[in-house]
């Protein structure tokens, strides 16, 4: 704990020495250079109280240029911490990067060898890292480099050399020249090494703030999608409804007008039951068409409604065929229309019921009217090697190939019937619809003239 307590005045004064100079505007790359920077001025000041604080302990007889090399780091690196405590960086790095190289120069330039070759060195190093400019690193680099060569490579002999004079001196010399080369490339290196972590870890964080923002794209993409397919949806609906109830409009009021006159006739004018007879037939005409039309427009809305299912179950097609003979067998007879069955025993389906009798009570209902009289209408089931086929077979009108494709579109396709029978063309719709929900396909055979088959396919059970 004590250990800790005094490191911590230590470490707090590391810090003010580093942050000298630090604004808030710079950038990271800075404030990191600027940190080393002053880490490297301050050991430099140290150097230059250190130096001739060991000379005078020595014996005290140094040339003039030797306490110059001792007294320089101090005042230039001290100059330099000012500067930048006044933020005057560049000035700054102008002084250490001439000051350094020329002063160490004009020191050999007295014909004196100190041994602090090693420190041009040390000046070519740092210019590449802590300059912006490759104008000024280029000029700082080249200046460093003449002082080296001028000094130890073209001039070797000099008057005084320090190793002769004191050994301890010139040893302590490129002992420092060393160290310094080291604690500053370890500084970088550090730095770098911190800034390429904090890189890493924000690139890290960008990549998944970039997977989120995919994701959520995605996901924006996946709803519009979907809210654009919806909206077709709903926009298709609202054109049906629209047809629809432009039908309802027309098509319901006729029964109920024609009843309506007929009561008022009889209430007016005491109509005789001969009358009534004879006007009975088109009511119940137009009534079993308003029924028909009424059941449709049920199971269409039934069918529209969210959540609605297929209740699928065994069938026995044979009787449910039964069932729809018995049901529009009136309205056949009215027409004199015969109709029959062609059913091979044993055939069943598993479907929704109430769907299939409504598919079977549509076909049959559009096969008589579009059937003249004395016509035949066959409803019938096969199997197959892949399916179980229902069947409505007609001897009618026929239908054109052009209108083949217009039956089971969203235009509710519709022609009058051979007694001028009026129709929505919802039903056809409803039989396509039903007959895709229990997983079959409806298909049309027809030929002008001579009548028309429609096929059910559905799976075998």
């Amino acid at each position: 704990m004590t250990n800790m307590s005094l490191l911590k005045p230590l470490k707090d004064f590391r810090r003010y020495i580093m942050r000298i100079g630090i604004q808030p505007a710079m950038d990271a790359q800075a404030i990191r250079k600027l940190y080393i920077f002053n880490q490297i001025n301050f050991l430099g000041f140290l150097t230059g109280i250190c130096l001739p604080a060991a000379a005078f302990a020595g014996n005290g007889y140094l040339p003039f240029v030797a306490w110059v090399v001792c007294f320089s780091p101090g005042v230039i690196s001290l100059t330099v911490l000012i500067l930048n405590h006044y933020y005057k960086h560049e000035l700054s790095m102008f002084i250490y990067f001439t000051c350094y190289p020329l002063t160490t120069a004009l020191v050999y330039a007295g014909n004196v060898d100190v041994g602090i070759e090693l420190f041009f060195i040390l000046y070519s190093v740092l210019s590449v890292f802590f300059l912006k400019s490759f104008k000024f690193i280029s000029l700082a680099f080249m200046l460093s480099a003449i002082c080296y060569f001028s000094v130890y490579i073209f001039h070797k002999e000099y008057e005084y050399r320090i190793e002769n004079i004191s050994p301890g001196f010139y040893f302590a010399n490129h002992l420092l020249a060393i160290i310094f080369i080291f604690v500053g490339l370890i500084l970088i290196k550090k730095e770098s090494t911190r800034y390429q972590k904090r890189i890493l870890g924000k690139n890290r964080k960008l990549q998944e703030i970039y997977l989120r923002v995919q994701q959520q794209k995605s996901d924006i993409n996946s709803k519009a999608a979907l809210l654009e397919k919806q909206t077709g949806e709903l926009t298709a609906l609202n054109e049906i409804k629209d047809k629809l109830f432009s039908i309802i409009a027309h098509d319901l009021r006729t029964p109920i007008y024609s009843l309506r006159n007929l009561f008022r006739n009889v209430e007016k004018y005491d109509l005789p039951g001969d009358e009534i007879k004879l006007l009975l037939p088109d009511i119940v005409k137009d009534l079993t068409y308003t029924t028909s039309l009424m059941e449709n427009l049920l199971q269409w809305a039934k069918s529209q409604m969210a959540g609605a299912s297929v209740n699928a179950e065994l069938i026995d097609v044979e009787h449910m065929i039964e069932e729809v003979k018995q049901l529009l067998r009136l309205q056949a007879e009215s027409k004199k229309v015969y109709l029959g069955s062609k059913v091979e025993s044993g055939v069943y389906i598993f479907a929704d019921k109430d769907m299939m009798n409504l598919v079977l009570r549509n076909l049959v209902s559009n096969a008589i009217k579009f059937t003249p009289e004395n016509g035949e209408i066959n409803i019938g089931a096969k199997q197959t090697t892949d399916a179980i086929q229902l069947f409505v077979e007609d001897t009618g009108t026929g239908i054109p190939e052009e209108s083949i494709s217009k039956l089971f579109g969203d235009d509710f396709y519709t022609t009058k019937g051979t007694h001028n029978e009026s129709g929505t063309g919802l039903g056809l719709k409803l039989c396509k619809d039903f007959i895709n929900k229990n997983g079959g396909k409806i298909k049309v055979h027809s030929t002008v003239g001579s009548g028309s088959t429609f096929v059910c396919s559905l799976p075998i059970p």
